[in-house]
């Protein structure tokens, strides 16, 4: 029996929606993607990506706020319906509080890359740190702009990526990717990380495997970009199946919700192209279609890789050696590591300190204010998926009523 396409809707336009728009689009399918950017590309793109489709309508600078049955609620009240649903809203940065994170001259390391993109840099001597491979291509566009690299500084040690010759070998084409940064590659130190700023002062530390400071020195810089790995955005579908913060899938894309796929960085960390590939796969099945061999294969191999990398740069908890009692946890709420005192659940420590109740709703800081207190992480899953004006509620109430 024939499959006749559908209404698919694709939430995201970074590498992972645009291909699902696409494939979907090109198997006869009726698509719509919802990016909450000007344009379509993407942290990855940042609106260079020039996407355009005949079959695919794009909505953009448009958020999506909740999924409820087949309904994709969207800001200003409006509804889409669809009978297939792609999430690939993609990550965030993870950073890691230290005495001085939250002061003038530190950003995330994504924040600096948009801003680079702009042709914008924020320092004239600047400090890349954190753990991942993503700090080279923000250190070398801030390198490229002008800026003095005073260092780029890795927590992790390279040996850990000895163990991981199965992916090495799979994804060969990312040992070349090396070539691009080889300006920068000289400025790399491995376990070393920022703990500390006050003003032009960086608090450089060598560290142990278990991410200890050992010893210390002091660098002069202005700018600070820090990222500690990343987070999955996972708000819209709060009830589907997940490990460690990321969507579970099958082999098709699928999620334990019906009619919803998810692709990209919400599936796991592993880079544009293993992005590209999923979002093409979810496209596919999203339109009743076979996954083309090819982007099964890429998924296959870049899993193997983003697996390798979640296990090379995994964060340890010697992190927690670098705060004192004053240091800001959660900055929207200017809560401090001495305010987050000894409660025992989530719900408990929200109300007692007031972490987590601030505009990011504990995107930033519920994570690390749960491995400093060791109160258990709840995936932090609301119904809303981006704040919202409470008219918008109320519409909603009334339509249903």
């Amino acid at each position: 029996m024939r499959v006749v396409p559908g209404k698919v809707v694709v939430v995201g336009a970074g590498p992972a929606g645009m291909a699902a728009a696409r494939t979907a689009a090109d198997a006869g399918a009726e698509v719509t993607m919802v990016d909450s950017e000007p344009e379509a590309g993407g942290q990855y793109l940042r609106g260079r990506a020039r996407f355009c489709h005949p079959r695919v309508t794009h909505l953009k600078n448009t958020e999506a706020w909740l999924v409820e049955g087949n309904t994709l609620h969207l800001r200003g009240s409006e509804r889409l319906r669809f009978d297939a649903l792609v999430i690939a809203t993609g990550a965030y940065d993870r950073p890691l509080p230290f005495p001085g994170w939250d002061g003038p001259g530190v950003i995330t390391a994504g924040a600096a890359q948009a801003l680079a993109k702009q042709g914008v840099t924020l320092g004239g001597r600047v400090i890349v740190a954190g753990t991942g491979p993503f700090l080279l291509p923000v250190a070398t566009a801030l390198r490229d702009l002008g800026a003095t690299l005073v260092g780029v500084y890795e927590a992790s040690s390279p040996a850990r990526w000895l163990r991981e010759a199965g992916a090495i070998a799979a994804n060969r084409h990312k040992i070349g990717e090396l070539a691009r940064y080889r300006k920068v590659l000289p400025r790399l130190e491995t376990r070393t990380a920022v703990i500390a700023k006050r003003g032009d002062r960086v608090t450089v530390a060598k560290l142990d495997s278990r991410w200890r400071p050992v010893s210390h020195r002091t660098e002069h810089a202005d700018l600070v970009c820090i990222g500690h790995g990343f987070l999955p955005r996972t708000d819209l579908l709060p009830d589907a199946s997940r490990t460690n913060d990321f969507y579970d899938v099958d082999d098709h894309q699928r999620t334990s919700v019906e009619n919803v796929y998810a692709a990209g960085e919400v599936t796991g960390i592993g880079g544009a192209d293993l992005a590209e590939a999923e979002g093409v796969i979810a496209g596919a099945r999203a339109a009743g279609q076979e996954p083309p061999r090819k982007a099964v294969e890429a998924v296959r191999r870049g899993r193997l890789f983003a697996a390798a990398l979640g296990r090379a740069h995994a964060v340890q908890p010697g992190w927690k050696t670098w705060l004192n009692q004053d240091t800001t946890v959660c900055r929207c709420e200017k809560v401090s590591l001495g305010d987050l005192g000894d409660a025992t659940t989530m719900r408990e420590l929200k109300l007692t300190s007031r972490v987590a109740m601030g505009r990011c709703q504990g995107r930033v800081c519920a994570r690390n204010a749960s491995e400093l207190t060791g109160v258990p992480f709840d995936d932090q899953r609301r119904v809303i998926a981006v704040p919202i004006p409470l008219g918008e509620l109320a519409d909603l109430q009334e339509d249903n009523s």
